[in-house]
């Protein structure tokens, strides 16, 4: 079951089989984010998708150049910290995984890979090695030394041998209606717009995976000259994307349970 998820004056409302995300306008330093999700009050190990699965849904934006990012799909929400306060469940962070269509604004540079785009309408899947969160943990140690440039280019060009991506920028007016699907599968990921085939990538998540779509205000980048960045943007007006019909499934068969241990396995 999708649940909503927002900040003040943020709104998720249902319109006619499906729901309007709206954040409202404001400056730059506050967050916004209006957010559906099946995954808030499980821990990573319980998320319910592994591969092979699938998510249709028809979509439209307010603008097609909005301040921050916005997007659908499957991944591990790898970068919450949460004590499973409000009923969210307790994590770590991890390593990214996940299957998406994805839009940021130029502000971002979210690619380990430069000849891979790092902004802008994207299909768009990572896949990482599950290493377990609490032996990453230390590593949050040494976020300080990323001031360095010198550091934070050399953990960049490691990032890039253990984080697999595969990603492609879309053209195409966001603010029509388009149905956007995706196809995940244990070695493949195929994206498709209206019907037709859009992208496709042996860059496969390893699951379990969470449903998210979500829109908000803020950016990130990680430069290939070591600079990195994070915040939030002005947004002059609202801004919403609506979403209809969405389908997201496994196969019937094995209960999900089930999926999840032969998919780790």
């Amino acid at each position: 079951m999708l649940t909503p998820r927002t900040t003040p004056a943020a709104r998720v409302t249902p319109i006619e089989n499906g729901w309007r995300l709206e954040i409202p306008a404001g400056a730059a330093g506050s967050y916004r984010l209006a957010q559906l999700d099946d995954y808030f009050a499980l821990p990573r190990g319980r998320f319910p998708f592994v591969a092979p699965a699938s998510l249709s849904l028809r979509c439209r934006i307010s603008e097609s150049l909005l301040p921050g990012t916005w997007g659908f799909g499957f991944w591990n929400d790898p970068f919450m910290f949460s004590l499973g306060l409000q009923g969210a469940a307790r994590r770590l962070p991890v390593l990214p995984n996940a299957a998406w269509f994805f839009h940021a604004s130029p502000e971002s540079q979210l690619s380990l890979r430069n000849q891979l785009p790092g902004n802008g309408f994207l299909a768009q899947s990572f896949s990482s090695p599950k290493i377990p969160a609490l032996l990453m943990a230390p590593g949050l140690l040494a976020a300080p030394l990323l001031l360095s440039k010198t550091f934070a280019r050399w953990i960049r060009a490691v990032l890039r041998k253990i984080i697999d991506e595969g990603s492609a920028r879309l053209g195409l007016d966001v603010t029509q209606w388009h149905t956007y699907s995706l196809d995940w599968n244990p070695t493949r990921v195929e994206f498709s717009i209206d019907g037709a085939a859009a992208f496709e990538t042996s860059v496969s998540p390893k699951g379990p995976l969470g449903l998210v779509i979500w829109i908000d205000n803020q950016f990130a980048a990680f430069t290939p000259g070591g600079k990195i960045n994070a915040g939030t943007e002005q947004n002059p007006v609202p801004a919403w994307m609506e979403i209809e019909t969405v389908n997201a499934r496994m196969p019937a068969g094995k209960s999900a349970a089930a999926r999840r241990s032969a998919n780790q396995a």
